[in-house]
């Protein structure tokens, strides 16, 4: 869009800004459902896995930590209803006694898709734990044209 002599470029944010860590008095509410003991809270989620999300280059990057996972046998993504679902599985190996803080069993997380997402073009990337998934976004054409006024005799 043009105003006068500058071009001004309309950004449209499909979600909000992912959360940044700033000094607080209190830890992020998030941080202390994500503590080891927390799957002994009635109401905490106990398998989640990280994300974080931005949109770069007509593109909306999903990133996921996902370590130790084989992509082809313990990760599924799948797409419905403006959906973007990121479901894995983590196996435990059986051994002799030990002590393990590995979280084990299926994570699942969903994500909402910008409104014009082309998930007919979805790809995703898996290296050193983490989890890439590229929706492309097409930037928006606006639909209207400006009106140009004249001025009257």
């Amino acid at each position: 869009m043009e105003r006068g002599n500058r071009r001004v470029k309309e950004v449209v944010m499909a979600k909000p800004p992912a959360r940044r860590h700033a000094p607080g008095l209190l830890p992020d509410l998030r941080d202390w459902i994500d503590a080891p003991w927390a799957p002994l809270l009635p109401f905490a989620p106990a398998h989640l896995f990280r994300v974080e999300d931005y949109i770069q280059d007509d593109k909306y990057i999903v990133r996921a930590e996902l370590p130790g996972m084989d992509p082809e046998n313990d990760i599924e993504i799948t797409v419905e209803g403006g959906m973007l679902t990121i479901h894995a599985e983590r196996r435990e190996e059986q051994k002799e006694a030990h002590r393990s803080e590995f979280r084990y069993g299926s994570f699942t997380r969903s994500v909402a898709l910008p409104e014009r997402a082309d998930t007919a073009h979805i790809t995703a990337t898996y290296d050193k734990g983490i989890l890439e998934v590229s929706v492309p976004v097409p930037e928006a054409k606006p639909a209207g044209r400006r009106v140009e006024i004249t001025k009257g005799s």
